[in-house]
């Protein structure tokens, strides 16, 4: 990957004579920022490539409050989720384990701050921007960009999932409550165990015990069950790491810079980073004055003529009514999926099948996936490249 990252950034050079306008880095997930952290080297040579602005959602400026909340949140999340990770390992629980790391590594295995951290040095012009900036003009073209997201209200950050005809599947509450359980395992003094000390056999000596091993870890031929892991319950507490690790991803995900970029002739180029539901309903509300007239959120999409396809394409990423069903003047959409990694790691959904479908009904069969062929009706509009996509709209 880190060779990847090293051509990426030694093409950028090449196509742009070592000068880039802009950088835009919408969230702090590994796939979104890893290459800065892997093309360090480049990124930081200002003798070869110098950046003229860098631009962050406000929900990774440290001065701003609500973002300091969301971040503490989500770090004390995520190294309880590290811990479970290992007791269930501890536990013989090895599937769930590998099901809460792949999540988790979503933030790295080198940390995704450090990445962050470079992408903050590139340039001394730093903006965290906010769906309540004005629509920033590109310089020398007619371009405007307007910010749709993240919202500025923790409610919206922390809704993750449609609540139509269900109740939300995570919230902060669960978080709590998680955090308060998995405490005590952490230092070995639980005071809520149903036996005193004294009549407690700890795991790793039960592990080397005859008759534990032959009934609680090994297979009893007597048994019609010849997997005897059915009989423990050490680790039944840690049920919900998985879908906790999930309300991570999502928290982190719906922090995420949302750009709409608005053309001289009123198209619009629409990138959703990995935008969630709260998010999405957010843009629903906006309202720009320019030039004497009002500008929306819903006139944007309306407007939107290529979809950058949030999140992989997966289930909770593109609303359905409030969202793709509003881009009526859709020619283009590009997932930026890999099926059989997805598959890998478990997440048997992403892309959603029914997505899909619905994308290439409204955009004719023009949906590019960096996991497929070029579709036939883009052919002669697509150059392909190894390290990237370019079609003319």
């Amino acid at each position: 990957l880190t060779k990847v990252m090293t051509d990426v950034v030694e093409h950028i050079i090449k196509t742009t004579g070592g000068h880039v306008d802009l950088v835009v880095a919408t969230h702090e997930h590994w796939d979104h920022i890893s290459g800065f952290g892997q093309a360090r080297d480049i990124w930081t040579d200002k003798s070869r490539l110098t950046i003229g602005e860098v631009w962050l959602s406000w929900a990774e400026d440290r001065k701003n409050s609500l973002a300091r909340k969301l971040r503490s949140e989500r770090q004390a999340l995520k190294i309880a989720l590290h811990a479970a990770a290992s007791r269930m390992r501890l536990a013989g629980d090895s599937a769930r384990a590998e099901e809460v790391t792949n999540l988790l590594g979503f933030f790295g295995a080198v940390s995704t701050a450090d990445a962050l951290e470079v992408v903050k040095d590139l340039s001394e012009n730093l903006r965290y921007c906010t769906p309540k900036d004005e629509p920033i003009q590109i310089p020398d073209s007619d371009v405007k960009v307007y910010v749709l997201g993240p919202p500025p209200d923790e409610k919206l950050i922390k809704k993750y999932n449609p609540s139509k005809r269900e109740p939300e599947t995570y919230g902060m509450d669960a978080m709590n409550n998680y955090l308060s359980a998995l405490q005590p395992t952490l230092s070995d003094t639980d005071l809520e165990t149903p036996f005193d000390e004294g009549f407690q056999i700890p795991l790793h000596v039960a592990q080397q015990m005859p008759f534990f091993q032959q009934h609680y870890w090994g297979e009893d031929a007597e048994s019609k069950e010849k997997d005897q892991e059915w009989r423990r319950i050490d680790g039944s507490w840690l049920d919900s790491s998985s879908s906790l690790a999930l309300q991570l991803d999502s928290a982190t995900n719906n922090t995420c810079l949302v750009l709409a970029f608005e053309l001289g002739d009123g198209d619009v180029l629409l990138f959703a980073a990995d935008a969630q539901v709260g998010n999405w309903l957010s843009w629903q509300d906006l309202k720009w004055k320019v030039n004497g007239n009002d500008v929306t959120g819903p006139d944007l999409l309306r407007r939107t003529i290529f979809y950058k396809v949030g999140h992989h394409g997966s289930h909770n990423a593109t609303l359905r009514e409030l969202g793709l069903e509003k881009m009526e003047s859709l020619q283009l959409a590009f997932v930026p999926v890999d099926r059989k990694m997805a598959m890998k790691k478990r997440w048997n959904q992403m892309p959603l099948n029914e997505l899909i479908k619905r994308l290439n009904e409204i955009t004719d069969e023009r949906v590019v996936r960096i996991d497929a062929d070029i579709p036939a009706k883009l052919s002669k509009r697509m150059v392909p490249d190894k390290l990237f996509h370019e079609v003319v709209l």
